[in-house]
C-alpha cells in the first residue's frame, strides 16, 4: 500500500494530537487543506502562531488573555462577591454566554483523574485559597463538569472550603433542555431529580 508523502503524513500525524480528532478526520482536514486556496492555509497557520505568541494565561483567574490581568477580572462591574470555579478557560464562555453571572471567574486548569496522574498539585486550586483568603468572596459556585472527574473534583473542593464562612454552591446536574427522557441514562435522570427546583 502506497504511503503518503512525508509532509502530508506529518501534516496527518500533527493533526491527530488534536484532542477529538481521529486519522480520518485528520485525513479529510489535511486534504482540504491541501486542495484549498494557499492563502487560505498560510492564514490558518498564521492564526494559529499568533493565537501562541499573543495569548497568556492571566496571573488571576487563568483565562486566556492578552492583557493581564484578563478583561473578567479588571471589570469593575463584576460582582466581587461570587466566584465560579470552572476546569478550562472556554467553560467561561459558555457560562457567559447565559448572560446570567456576573460574578468572578477562577480556572483549574482540568480535573482531579487519579488514572491520568492529575492530583491537586497539578490543578490551580492554591491560587484559588489564596484568592478566597484575601478577596471578600461570599459564594463560590462550582461548575465541574458532570463527569466521575468532575463530581471528584467539585467534592474534593468543597472539603477544603469548609474551613471558610463562604457559600458553597454546585450547579445544577441533569437533564438538557429539550432532551427526551426515553434516551437519558439512568445517572443524568438521577441527576435532575436530585437538582429539582420547587414549582411556584
Amino acid at each position: 500500500m502506497a504511503e503518503y508523502t512525508p509532509p502530508l503524513a506529518r501534516l496527518i500525524e500533527e493533526l491527530k494530537k488534536i484532542p477529538g480528532i481521529g486519522r480520518k478526520t485528520a485525513q479529510r482536514i489535511a486534504f482540504f487543506l491541501l486542495r484549498g486556496e494557499r492563502k487560505s492555509a498560510l492564514a490558518l497557520a498564521e492564526a494559529i502562531v499568533q493565537a501562541r505568541e499573543k495569548t497568556f494565561y492571566c496571573s488571576r483567574c487563568n483565562n486566556i488573555t492578552v492583557s493581564d490581568p484578563c478583561e473578567i477580572c479588571s471589570d469593575p462591574e463584576r460582582d466581587p462577591e461570587k466566584i465560579c470555579v470552572v476546569e478550562e478557560p472556554f467553560n467561561i464562555q459558555s457560562i457567559e454566554k447565559t448572560g446570567l453571572y456576573r460574578g468572578q471567574y477562577h480556572v483549574l486548569m482540568g480535573n482531579l483523574s487519579p488514572i491520568r496522574g492529575i492530583g491537586p498539585d497539578e490543578l490551580r486550586i492554591d491560587g484559588l485559597l489564596q484568592r478566597i483568603r484575601d478577596g471578600s468572596f461570599r459564594e463560590v459556585i462550582l461548575a465541574t463538569s458532570p463527569t466521575t472527574e468532575g463530581s471528584a473534583t467539585a467534592h474534593y473542593l468543597t472539603e477544603i472550603l469548609r474551613q471558610y464562612k463562604i457559600t458553597i454552591s454546585r450547579i445544577a446536574l441533569g437533564l438538557p433542555v429539550g432532551a427526551d427522557l426515553d434516551y437519558a441514562d439512568e445517572v443524568t435522570i438521577a441527576k435532575a431529580i436530585e437538582g429539582r427546583l420547587e414549582v411556584k
